[in-house]
């Protein structure tokens, strides 16, 4: 199964002079996504064509991408291939284990695709493999990104169970545009149900969004309020890039300012820190958002004390 087409090939909006990033280079590049390809790890590095690659892989930084390569749904903003999912690989902990020795890592995210093929959504495979990390580095902080598991708390008690250490889960964008991206409006509460309920187990919540795609300053406004009024305490603003002509058009292009703007804005409503700009994605700087949070976490303990 392909892509939903939405028109054909659509016009892609011209990009601002200044939106420019680093073409794929350097040794270190080379050397991590040879050793990715022989271990058949797949990275949202290179399937969500993350403008950041080049400077994480530089610096051993990837987020790998578990379950396969191929998800279940098809959201129009995405470049993740939509289809039949694959089978699950039993030795996928195993492989990601021996890329944090080659990395060196102290902080890793793992995210997956969505399976709604599978009856509890992968949540089992995805939890066994914090589970397995952990077990082999328990001084490894993990941060999980994670689908919406249709929001069953069965599922959300399973990952929560494997103990990572920040639980991500976007918004991706403002509740009125759901549809436009291909997705069920309902899924808008249904996240902010997966966040909320998460916060409540003691997590440390994360969310992201994309801006660009029609949205006004209120609508933004709206879910941030929507973020911090069930404890979330970290979110990524990033700029949504067109990946392929069959992906929905940008409808405007923000700039530098406007990010710093939206970010003042956000830290004004109560989150503990905020990441935005052009390139910020999800796992964008995600040890220091996750640092930043805990100082702020053990500062607030130490008053109550």
């Amino acid at each position: 199964m392909g892509r939903k087409e939405i028109t054909g090939q659509v016009e892609r909006k011209q990009k601002p002079g200044w939106l420019k990033t680093k073409i794929p280079a350097g040794s270190d590049y080379f050397k991590l996504k040879k050793e990715l390809e022989s271990k058949g790890l797949s990275t949202i590095c290179q399937s969500a064509r993350c403008p950041n690659v080049c400077e994480c892989w530089n610096n051993y930084n990837a987020t790998f991408l578990v379950m396969g390569n191929t998800c279940s749904r098809n959201c129009l903003f995405c470049s993740v291939p939509n289809g039949t999912p694959t089978a699950l690989d039993p030795d996928e902990a195993s492989k990601i284990l021996e890329m944090v020795e080659i990395m060196g890592s102290k902080y890793i995210v793992i995210t997956s695709v969505t399976r709604d093929d599978l009856k509890d959504g992968g949540s089992n495979h995805f939890a066994g493999i914090v589970e397995s990390v952990k077990e082999a580095r328990p001084d490894l902080k993990i941060e999980v990104l994670i689908p919406d598991f249709k929001g069953d708390t069965r599922q959300l008690d399973r990952i929560l169970k494997a103990n990572p250490d920040v639980l991500n889960h976007n918004l991706e964008t403002v509740k009125h545009l759901y549809s436009k991206v291909n997705r069920n409006q309902d899924n808008y509460h249904v996240s902010l149900g997966v966040l909320e309920y998460c916060k409540s187990k003691g997590s440390v919540t994360k969310s992201g969004i994309m801006v660009g795609l029609g949205e006004s300053l209120e609508d933004l406004k709206e879910l941030f309020g929507d973020l911090v009024e069930i404890g979330t305490d970290l979110l990524t603003i990033g700029q949504y890039l067109q990946p392929t002509g069959t992906n929905l058009p940008v409808e405007k292009y923000y700039t530098p300012d406007e990010f710093d703007e939206l970010r003042r804005t956000a830290l004004s409503i109560g989150f503990s820190d905020v990441s935005a700009g052009p390139f910020v994605r999800s796992s964008f700087q995600a040890q220091r958002m996750f640092n930043q949070c805990s100082d702020q976490i053990n500062k607030r303990d130490k008053k109550r004390s």
